[in-house]
């Protein structure tokens, strides 16, 4: 699922008539001073990251007056909220809540379902799953009839919604509905829906995440990677995404680990198989290495992916080596990444003298794919040292992390590195 931040899914609430806090995003302080300005009352700072309790962890600060909504921007762009670098804040006002309230949309995706559910709790500000079952009302939704306005007030009569907030709460229901179903959600969440000491019913927050397959049809998004995710998405993420995106064939999938290599010891991973892959990582690991990346080439992918895939990887800054873990005996033509991690080396490695790559690939075609590997290699090895194994060592993972790390060792010495 690709997910949306706050303010993005606001937006979306907001064009379908239901009210958001007045408020605006802020790349900067002096734009979140500008902003509180504007507002002329009391706001809060939202930091703008793909996590939730955001504000036990230090990523919500409320400030009186523009300079202090300044200050508190200044402290949390840049920072850290939950492992996530804060690089937009919403700057909206602060309201004064009288009661909150919980609005959810989910696909229950169960061969007896498959179908939306509509849920609604007069218990908001927490997550439902810890909320008593009598206090959630919930309709599974008939894609063909629909869901309705008539349908959002029943379920706000089954919890005795108050009668003067009761229409209200339920055009929030129906708005929440109609974004999920437009923008093609897997969720959509308003948690609080909160009812103010002055009588409105606003989204103080929300959470949404749109499914993947269908990212195509919302450009106007700006989903640049449409695949699930715990963090956005960097550069690299970014061009391994646009290898996949362009060429169907077979799988490749690639995702950064550590943007910012930090010391010794990360290596260009690249896998077959996602178990199997595991299996390489754990025993990398084990030998004190970790990993730059994880990817996975597998669902027999053409030569030409495999090549895009393998130079990504290869072509990564601060690295010590390359491994390409096939630690299943695929039923793929494994011809196909023989060629393609050849050519990857071919270009990539003279670059690089002294770089130090193992590589383990078996299955069909395997005798194939020895021949081209070794004569695709044999002049790159005067320089680079390349151990290429087939399926008598499939299940020695830790021989070939022992390998590995042997020869970043070696290729450490040769650059005056001390470990």
């Amino acid at each position: 699922m690709a997910r949306l931040y706050e303010y993005q899914g606001k937006q979306l609430l907001k064009a379908l008539k239901v009210p958001i806090p007045q408020g605006e995003v802020a790349t900067t302080p002096q734009e979140a001073k500008k902003i509180a300005e504007k507002i002329g009352k009391p706001v809060a700072v939202k930091s703008q990251v793909w996590a939730g309790g955001r504000g036990k962890a230090g990523g919500i600060k409320f400030a009186e007056h523009p300079l202090d909504a300044e200050i508190a921007a200044n402290q949390l762009l840049g920072s850290e909220i939950k492992n996530l670098k804060v690089e937009k804040v919403l700057v909206e006002e602060k309201l004064n809540i009288e009661k909150e309230y919980y609005v959810g949309v989910i696909i229950d995706a169960s061969r007896e379902v498959r179908a939306p559910i509509v849920m609604f709790s007069t218990e908001g500000g927490m997550d439902i799953e810890s909320v008593p079952s009598e206090k959630i009302a919930q309709m599974t939704v008939d894609v063909l009839r629909g869901f309705r306005l008539y349908d959002a007030l029943n379920l706000c009569v089954k919890l005795k919604v108050p009668t003067q907030v009761l229409p209200s709460i339920a055009q929030a229901i129906m708005g929440l509905y109609q974004t999920f179903k437009g923008y093609n959600c897997r969720t959509a969440e308003i948690n609080p829906l909160v009812l103010t000491k002055d009588g409105k019913i606003l989204a103080a927050d929300c959470r949404m995440a749109i499914d993947d397959s269908s990212v195509f049809r919302h450009p106007e998004l700006g989903i640049d990677v449409a695949r699930e995710a715990p963090t956005p998405p960097t550069e690299f993420d970014k061009i391994a995404w646009w290898i996949e995106e362009g060429d169907l064939r077979g799988t490749c999938y690639i995702a950064q680990m550590a943007p910012d290599k930090k010391g010794l010891g990360y290596v260009g991973y690249h896998g077959i198989g996602g178990g199997g892959a595991i299996l390489g990582v754990d025993a990398l690991n084990r030998q004190g290495l970790k990993i730059a990346n994880y990817a996975d080439t597998s669902g027999n992918p053409t030569a030409a992916k495999v090549y895009r895939a393998a130079k990504v990887i290869i072509s990564q800054p601060d690295i010590e080596g390359y491994m390409l873990g096939g630690f299943i005996v695929a039923n793929q033509e494994q011809w196909h990444h023989a060629h393609g991690v050849v050519k990857a080396l071919r270009e990539e490695l003279p670059k690089r003298p002294g770089f130090p790559c193992v590589i383990l690939l078996c299955g069909n075609k395997e005798k194939e794919s020895m021949e081209i590997l070794k004569e695709g290699t044999a002049d790159l090895q005067k320089q680079n040292p390349i151990e290429i194994y087939g399926s008598d060592k499939v299940y020695e993972t830790e021989f070939l992390a022992k390998r590995m790390r042997a020869l970043i060792d070696e290729y450490r010495k040769k650059r005056g590195i001390k470990a």
